[in-house]
């Protein structure tokens, strides 16, 4: 990060000088951070969506060009060669692991998956019909209370423990929510599998019917996770670092990004995408569906297009595209009248200048909410399978926050529009 440059900032005839960063790629950033104390004033930018509140060498995206890297690897071709293991590795430590060390990893990390047995009367105290993401929530916050060894976030292998217990445990809690929300025993992590076939197994395996994990299947899981286990500063992990700065223990930190992703602006868009196939019905629809959405009036919106960030076609979503035909294919699934629905819905739609001169190409959450019915997964666990995926990234996002010497606590300031100061009138005298 250099500062060869500066910008002027002028203020009622004053002018100002405010350094310059730039980075190793990407826009230049305006250091702000003297603007009040050289000017008195402060800067507006509600949404930050042109603030950087950080500095960070995990993620990075071109919008523009449809670009993501992770430590400076595409995302294609962290997709195509390597497993999600293999991500989690290269997000916590910033280099891809050597056999060796990936071997360790893995056999660490596996572990880690089993939770302390205590932890299952946590379940009895929610109701069957509990969301699972408020189940997954308030079980992570909890972790503090039986993982002490890993709470002093000043020593490095203390953080480095609590970060791979949340990336081991966190799918075991997500599995045996569902478990609990359809009234089936719990299934046991097994060590011997992969951090997928693992993963399925939880879900859909019972005590007494063997449970064959499907290797198609446990590859689209993986890239599933692996195309959401990191994504730059959105909401949930500005949320991570927010709440890490505070000095907060890191099964809190988690739980708080939990809870941001929860809502229908973030982790819900596949739920919604789905939500509208279901809603538009038959290919019949499609015409009339898309005209409601042209018309601006109408509050219709296609779900599963677009990006805020990604201007051209999101570069998970081409991968996930293929991954969804080899799912249906592999399952037989190609008369799935959802299914079909939706592959007629892409074709028309990316063929439509409307929405082709808009840039709104199908997203990551269109395809992943299609792959993810089709593995039997119901909509309520979408948003929990996004959370096991981005916890790897969440607990890299807080540790590289936590390492950084100039950490402080985040404090935003805001542009205050209420009552000027006034006298208190007693309740006798007011009207």
């Amino acid at each position: 990060m250099s500062e060869n440059r500066s910008a002027t900032f002028g203020l009622d005839g004053l002018s100002r000088q405010f350094p310059v960063l730039e980075g190793t790629i990407g826009p230049d950033v305006v250091d702000m951070r003297a603007l009040s104390q050289k000017t008195g004033v402060f800067s507006f930018d509600p949404g930050l969506g042109s603030t950087a509140t950080c500095t960070s060498a995990i993620s990075y995206i071109d919008g523009d060009k449809g670009v993501l890297l992770h430590r400076g690897y595409p995302i294609e071709d962290l997709a195509l060669n390597a497993s999600f293991t293999e991500t989690a590795y290269l997000l916590l430590y910033g280099e891809l692991p050597t056999a060796a060390q990936y071997q360790a990893f893995r056999t660490d990390m596996n572990t880690h998956r089993l939770l302390n047995e205590q932890i299952r009367n946590f379940f009895n105290g929610f109701r069957r019909d509990a969301h699972p993401m408020a189940i997954l929530c308030g079980t992570v916050g909890a972790l503090s209370a039986f993982y002490h060894d890993g709470l002093d976030i000043s020593e490095p292998k203390a953080r480095d423990l609590s970060a791979r217990r949340l990336i081991a445990k966190v799918p075991t809690i997500a599995a045996w929510a569902y478990k609990y929300s359809i009234g089936e025993p719990f299934i046991y992590p097994d060590e011997e599998m992969s951090f997928s076939e693992n993963f399925l197994h939880m879900l859909f395996a019972r005590p007494g019917n063997h449970y064959r994990v499907n290797p198609v299947l446990a590859r689209a899981m993986d890239r599933i996770l692996l195309l959401h286990a990191d994504h730059e500063q959105n909401a949930s992990t500005t949320t991570v670092r927010l709440v890490g700065s505070t000095g907060a223990n890191p099964y809190a930190c988690i739980a708080a990004g939990i809870a941001a992703l929860w809502g229908p602006a973030h982790g819900g868009a596949n739920e919604a995408a789905l939500g509208m196939l279901e809603t538009i019905g038959t290919r019949d629809g499609i015409p009339a569906f898309l005209n409601e959405v042209k018309n601006r009036n109408s509050g219709v919106r296609l779900m599963g297009f677009g990006h805020r960030v990604y201007k051209n076609f999101d570069p998970r979503a081409k991968i996930l595209q293929a991954t969804c035909h080899e799912v249906i294919e592999e399952l037989g699934l190609k008369r799935d009248p959802l299914l079909d629905l939706a592959m007629e819905l892409e074709r028309v739609a990316t063929e439509d200048d409307y929405f082709v001169s808009r840039r709104l190409y199908p997203n990551v959450d269109f395809y992943s909410g299609l792959i993810l019915k089709a593995l039997g997964i119901p909509k309520s666990m979408f948003t929990v399978l996004f959370a096991v995926a981005r916890t790897v990234g969440w607990v890299s996002q807080w540790k590289e926050m936590i390492e950084e010497p100039s950490v402080r606590i985040s404090r935003p300031r805001q542009l205050y529009i209420g009552a000027a100061e006034r006298n208190f009138v007693p309740m006798s005298e007011r009207r």
